[in-house]
């Protein structure tokens, strides 16, 4: 058998191009492997920014796994919604997003749901709507390890931050939150060392408030890249999120971490606008264009080089264009998966080699109810 053949599928003749395809058996593995890596599920608090869909938070939970982080109000309603116990918003509310969030901890009262926080500004406020709806939010003090997007200096400042929240009536301090995107060298001595180095000051910061009476119920650390690394760490909370599908990107670029592609675009051969030229049915809205080429690989085609892409269309230029006639398929592994997968209203599952069920991508919206 060769090594793409599992991207092919029986009836995959009858699946409109361009289509996002989730092949079941490698995402059950890919959980399986992230379950074994951390040695516990109740030690993951997974991403779901990733897949955003509630039949693999399904999964999720029949493997024990009972936490999440979400990207959006919208993917948190939706972990609420599908059952899970305790739901993190990878965000600091801001604006209409503090009242959704009050109205979501109203609406699911099953579901413990946090949120982070940078902001001693926000706190304040943040406390005052929590009294006003006489509900209790918890905060995380996130962090800001290396990236320099959100988050504030594992130090003093951090320190103060949380004291600020345990002190803020209608807060609760929930813990530190350390994410590291950053850290992707192909290097794992490299990898490890720089995700060392970035999380000493986190453990110093929680012994600190520890020391000092303050309650730091969990530490929520990393992301796929440094997933295999924090695992090891003791009373720690692991977040990978990319690893339910894996991607291109990082399979080219950790080769130390064993997960399986297993999320692919079908697109279909449209036209030969040229000798050595084949253009695809594959444009920026079904492929995420935020990086350059390769913004997806074809196994089939391994030598292609992108010649164009816009918004419906994707012309590759090789020299075998001619074994590819006009309506021909193609299964591609799209560089970076989790603007992809937000690209598509549903996604085409395959299961024991065919197509059946079809997934519509609940978490890709921005408003569900509240």
């Amino acid at each position: 058998m060769n090594a793409t053949d599992w991207m092919t599928f029986e009836n995959q003749a009858d699946v409109p191009s361009p289509a996002l395809v989730l092949h079941l058996e490698r995402i059950q593995e890919n959980l399986r492997r992230m379950v074994a890596i951390a040695g516990d599920p109740a030690r993951l608090c997974p991403h779901l920014k990733t897949h955003k869909l509630p039949q693999i938070l399904a999964l999720q939970l029949a493997l024990g796994i009972t936490r999440c982080k979400a990207a959006t109000i919208a993917e948190a309603e939706m972990a609420a919604a599908a059952g899970v116990p305790d739901v993190l918003l990878a965000v600091q509310p801001v604006g209409p997003a503090i009242s959704r969030l009050l109205r979501l901890i109203q609406a699911f009262p099953k579901t413990r749901f946090s949120a982070l926080c940078d902001s001693p500004a926000l706190v304040a406020e943040l406390g005052h709507a929590a009294v006003h709806a006489r509900l209790s939010l918890e905060l995380l003090v996130d962090l800001d390890v290396g990236q320099s997007r959100t988050g504030v200096p594992p130090g003093d400042a951090a320190a103060k931050l949380a004291h600020q929240i345990h002190s803020t009536p209608g807060l609760r301090c929930g813990g530190l939150h350390a994410y590291d995107g950053h850290l992707v060298q192909s290097d794992l001595t490299e990898r490890t060392a720089a995700c060392h180095l970035a999380f000493e000051p986190v453990w110093g910061l929680r012994d600190s408030l520890l020391a000092a009476g303050m309650p730091v119920p969990r530490v929520v650390v990393g992301g796929s890249p440094t997933f295999a690394i924090h695992a090891k760490r003791p009373d720690v909370e692991c977040s990978p999120g990319t690893c339910v599908f894996w991607d291109a990107a990082y399979d080219a670029k950790l080769p130390d971490l064993d997960f399986l592609p297993a999320a692919t675009l079908l697109a279909r051969v449209i036209s030969h606008p040229g000798k050595n030229r084949l253009c695809l049915d594959l444009g920026h809205k079904a492929v995420a264009s935020e990086m350059p080429h390769p913004r997806v690989v074809f196994p089939a085609l391994p030598e292609a080089t992108a010649a164009a892409h816009s918004e419906e269309h994707l012309v590759l230029e090789t020299g075998r264009a001619r074994d590819f006639p006009v309506g021909s398929v193609l299964h591609g592994i799209p560089w970076h998966i989790c603007p992809t997968v937000a690209l598509h209203h549903e996604a085409i599952v395959v299961q024991n080699g065919r197509a059946g069920l079809s997934w519509p991508v609940i978490g890709r919206a921005r408003r569900l109810t509240v």
